[in-house]
């Protein structure tokens, strides 16, 4: 089988979920969009499950690109470190949302199907680590628990950030993602 066809199977299956969510993805809404021959997303990834995991694995793949181009620019302060955390929040309403859409949808999918949850599990994972250590690196007084609030603050932010509702962004501090991630770190790290 052809691997850029794939790939290019693998993204437009990412772009049905990002635009349909779940309900939106069959084997001719990818063929449609990947702009093939009816019946080749089918060819590649006989069952509805299959598409599933071909979608999740290549959400691993994008997020391990990302995370490695941003693991080249290491935070060596506080303002250093919450300038980059802006710049990960934004790419969630940029060029980043649709494989983060696909990526809530696969999650929801997950609750339903463990197996999707193992796929899933090593990126939400890597970030934990990801982030400890770029903490460290600013220089803060980190603590697992302490790395681990930041963490999920910046996760719990995603779903709104991809909703983009004016009044849930401001009462969130999420308008302003420079102000949001200064006050954050303060937050857990105060002084």
């Amino acid at each position: 089988m052809n691997p850029e066809r794939r790939d290019r199977l693998r993204d437009a299956a990412i772009e049905i979920l990002a635009e349909a969510g779940g309900r939106g993805l069959t084997h001719r809404a990818v063929d449609d969009a990947a702009a093939v021959p009816y019946g080749t997303a089918k060819n590649y990834f006989p069952t509805r499950d299959a598409l599933l995991r071909a979608a999740a694995e290549r959400c691993q793949e994008l997020y391990r690109a990302t995370a490695a181009h941003g693991a080249t620019r290491i935070p060596e302060d506080r303002a250093a470190l919450a300038a980059a955390l802006a710049a990960l929040l934004r790419d969630v309403t940029g060029p980043g949302r649709p494989r983060l859409l696909a990526y809530q949808e696969l999650q929801a999918e997950a609750a339903r199907r463990p197996w999707l949850s193992a796929i899933l599990d090593p990126i939400a994972a890597g970030d934990f680590t990801a982030f400890e250590q770029a903490q460290r690196a600013a220089g803060l007084p980190v603590t697992p628990e302490r790395a681990a609030v930041v963490t999920l603050a910046l996760h719990a932010a995603i779903p709104h950030l991809l909703a983009a509702t004016p009044a849930t962004l401001a009462a969130a501090g999420l308008d302003d993602l420079d102000r949001f991630t200064l006050d954050l770190l303060q937050a857990v790290y105060p002084g």
